[in-house]
């Protein structure tokens, strides 16, 4: 007897069983048609699908049947993405609820990522599940995780490949860094906030004469990092400063005045310092014009310990060195001035 209102949650659960079951989905049924695949976008198994899911794997389905209804040898290949730092971020706060008091080093490798694998395979059957509800047409015979030995295995090879025939290079580059999950993570998952700061004007001293060009900063504390100083190739005050010398205040380092339109003339005095290891756009200016990359902070964000940085001494002066200037330059020297902004 047919029931008067029609429930989805008893008959289509029965009737993708009955589709799965019978192999509809697999690859292969239509061994002589002309292939046709598609890779689903993976999921984060940390989650479950949204709406952004629901109407991208819908316009997949509906392909990947029409072109089964077609005759061609379809493969619709699922999986889902380990999302590493939204993983470890949920089995690190759920060590912190066990009261354990034990941290993922503590616990050690081995059994963090034991924990890592345990909780993967709870969220990912979640993500699975909602897409067989969807009634995605999904080969899951080959279902596959982006942590897979075998996965991971096929993506060295290809980069590799890639590499070898000259198609790829290696350089470095800037990344955004977590100084506490001590991992890089990505543009995406910065959240980037506006904050009341001070603009502070800083002397440079030109080598071997006694003038000095002022910049103009928010973070002097990366100057220890400083590989040049950028004016506009049309700024009529600093040209005849361009391909001249400062000599790095607090630090002695010798950089040069780079010419390039990044500076504007406009803010500030005109005149930028230019930290290619810890700013993206110094980074790229650092790149035209061959400036040195001096990392300044380690991977917890800490000044590190290096040649660059001044060693206490007797006398509160800073020097530069002798064959580039007979001018010695107090800290009080190097100030011009600061103001507050927003």
């Amino acid at each position: 007897m047919l029931e008067k209102t029609y429930d989805p949650a008893e008959v289509e659960p029965r009737l993708y069983a009955a589709w799965e079951n019978s192999g509809a989905f697999a690859a292969g049924r239509n061994a002589g048609g002309e292939p046709f695949t598609i890779v689903i976008p993976p999921p984060n198994v940390t989650g479950s699908l949204h709406m952004g899911h629901a109407l991208n794997n819908t316009l997949q389905d509906i392909l990947c049947r029409f072109e089964r209804m077609r005759g061609r040898d379809v493969l619709w290949q699922p999986g889902t993405d380990h999302a590493g730092i939204a993983t470890q971020m949920v089995v690190e706060r759920q060590l912190a609820q066990s009261g354990q008091n034990v941290t993922r080093r503590e616990l050690g490798r081995a059994e963090f990522l034991r924990r890592v694998w345990a909780w993967k395979e709870v969220s990912g059957g979640t993500i699975t599940r909602q897409l067989r509800r969807l009634g995605a047409s999904c080969d899951w015979s080959r279902e596959r995780f982006t942590m897979d030995e075998g996965l991971s295995a096929a993506v060295r090879r290809v980069f590799v490949g890639l590499y070898r025939d000259g198609l790829l290079y290696k350089d470095k580059r800037l990344v955004n860094w977590d100084p506490h999950f001590l991992t890089a993570i990505s543009d995406l998952e910065v959240e980037a906030r506006e904050v009341k700061g001070s603009m502070w004007h800083i002397r440079y001293p030109i080598e071997g004469s006694d003038r000095s060009i002022t910049v103009a900063t928010t973070r002097p504390e990366t100057m220890l990092g400083d590989s040049g100083v950028a004016v506009h190739p049309d700024d009529e005050r600093y040209k005849d400063l361009v391909g001249k010398f400062v000599v790095l205040p607090l630090v002695g380092r010798r950089i040069p005045i780079v010419a390039d339109s990044y500076s504007d003339p406009e803010k500030g005095t005109g005149a930028v310092k230019i930290t290619p290891a810890h700013d993206f756009n110094d980074f790229e200016v650092g790149k035209r014009h061959g400036l040195e990359q001096i990392s300044v902070l380690d991977v917890h964000a800490k000044v590190v310990s290096a040649d660059f940085i001044p060693k206490p001494t007797a006398a509160s002066t800073v020097s530069t060195p002798a064959a580039a200037s007979s001018k010695t330059w107090k800290p009080r020297d190097i100030w011009s001035r600061s103001r507050i902004t927003c």
